[in-house]
């Protein structure tokens, strides 16, 4: 596809399949490390069908990736596929693992566990990379692969633990990143937070199956899952934004201990800063807390939603420090990924898909809502929601809200937080059974 020209940030260089722009493939979640979930090139759609289904080996939790001509998706029977995006068939099937059983782990809902987070295309190395949750020994292990884009032939293998605690416990739900020859793994707990799991982002080489691993580990004695499906958010300089999850400290005289908050790491996971609500306990104590949502870019600006139903907006650059706003009257509770279009983001909340504009001064505006409670994607002038109750993906005009063309495309049964991939035309879609491809007729 075309390639856009870089994009210099001070001393930092951006290439477009960093920022999401127009013509790139979609290598991660939601497009980019930026996590926009916006394809601004794309035409203006008058028509909408359904292009192909294909049926796989077993669920598909992590969004579908394209890169070297293919659609990228793999499954929860450590299954990983290459899909010709204009059929999808098979180009090639790799089984990378054994998954592991519901009942071999101490709590869960995903049966068996495999590879559950979004797998990351890196165009520098023509890998495709996952990290499966595999049975080895008898053990539950978390293996990362890198797997030629062309042949499906593994090519990288390493096991990829936790820093701390019991590997059992710990679930990679969150969408990996590979950024400057790193993959990044996010870890969080499984569900029912049961267990001894302390929240982490682990990176390793993406050519290199022996080098040292960099991590860091959410500084609580237990919990601060990092677990949101969209996974670490890139900035241009480089650095990381994690959303993390309620932490064992729930009152503030035992001092705050890293949950509740985004937290912005150095390309090497050292601490940079974070922000926290000043609510963080209650937070903790009720199950209320940030890390439902990926940080969401607009501008200068940061949109953070969670649990609790409060939507943030704080600055980029300092994370708060300097103001924090609040978008008042506004309730979203917000789960999965959040997709932005200039300076407008669309929040993935539990009653339905919100519009939000963020000026240049981080004042937040809600512009319209309409249904569909799943993590949006923007294809030129139409948004796409999945709606995960109703089996549908539905479009809307992007600006307005107003209903968009055959606005509701069947899916199909899919799960909580299924997110389109999107490339020029389609639009691909994991369900509990397979990938669907949505045709986007201009």
């Amino acid at each position: 596809m075309r390639r856009m020209p870089p994009v210099v940030f001070g001393l930092v260089l951006v290439t477009a399949s960093l920022l999401g722009l127009s013509g790139c493939d979609w290598v991660t979640y939601h497009g980019s490390g930026t996590r926009s979930g916006a394809l601004a090139g794309g035409a203006q759609v008058r028509s909408t069908s359904t292009a192909w289904q294909s049926a796989l080996d077993g669920a598909v939790y992590g969004a579908p990736v394209t890169g070297a001509g293919s659609v990228f998706v793999a499954t929860e029977h450590d299954v990983v596929y290459a899909l010709d995006p204009a059929t999808g068939r098979a180009r090639w099937r790799t089984t990378v693992g054994t998954p592991v059983p519901l009942r071999a782990l101490p709590c869960g809902n995903i049966d068996p566990l495999g590879i559950t987070g979004t797998p990351a295309f890196d165009p520098v190395s023509k890998r495709l990379f996952v990290v499966a949750e595999t049975t080895e020994a008898g053990r539950v292990r978390h293996r990362l692969l890198g797997l030629d884009a062309a042949s499906g032939h593994v090519v990288l293998s390493r096991l990829v633990p936790p820093p701390t605690g019991d590997e059992t416990a710990h679930q990679q739900r969150g969408a990996l990143l590979v950024s400057n020859g790193r993959v990044y793994v996010p870890y969080g707990g499984l569900a029912g937070d049961c267990g001894n799991y302390v929240g982490a982002v682990v990176s390793a080489s993406t050519t290199d199956a022996t080098g040292s691993f960099t991590s860091f580990r959410v500084p609580t004695t237990r919990e601060g899952g990092i677990w949101t499906p969209p996974g670490p958010t890139l900035l241009p300089n480089g650095d990381l934004l994690v959303a993390i999850g309620n932490s064992e400290h729930t009152q503030t005289s035992q001092g705050y201990d890293g949950g509740d908050s985004v937290t912005q790491l150095t390309p090497g996971l050292a601490r940079v800063r974070d922000f926290h609500p000043s609510t963080w306990a209650l937070d903790n104590a009720g199950d209320a807390d940030l890390g439902s949502m990926g940080p969401a870019l607009v501008g200068t600006s940061v949109v953070q939603a969670g649990k609790s139903g409060t939507v943030y907006v704080v600055d980029a650059a300092t994370l708060g420090r300097r103001w924090t706003r609040i978008l008042t009257g506004v309730s979203c509770r917000a789960f999965g990924g959040a997709a932005v279009s200039g300076n407008r983001v669309y929040l993935p909340c539990t009653t339905g898909t919100l519009a939000v504009d963020v000026d240049g001064n981080g004042v937040p505006t809600r512009r319209w809502a309409v249904a569909g409670a799943g993590s949006p994607v923007v294809y030129g002038a139409t948004l796409l929601v999945p709606d995960p109750v109703a089996g549908q993906v539905r479009t809307y005009n992007a600006s307005t809200g107003s209903a968009g063309p055959s606005y509701r495309i069947p899916s199909g049964s899919l799960t909580r937080f299924a997110t389109p991939a999107l490339d020029l035309n389609r639009a691909y879609i994991g369900t509990t059974s397979g990938v669907v491809a949505v045709a986007l007729g201009s």
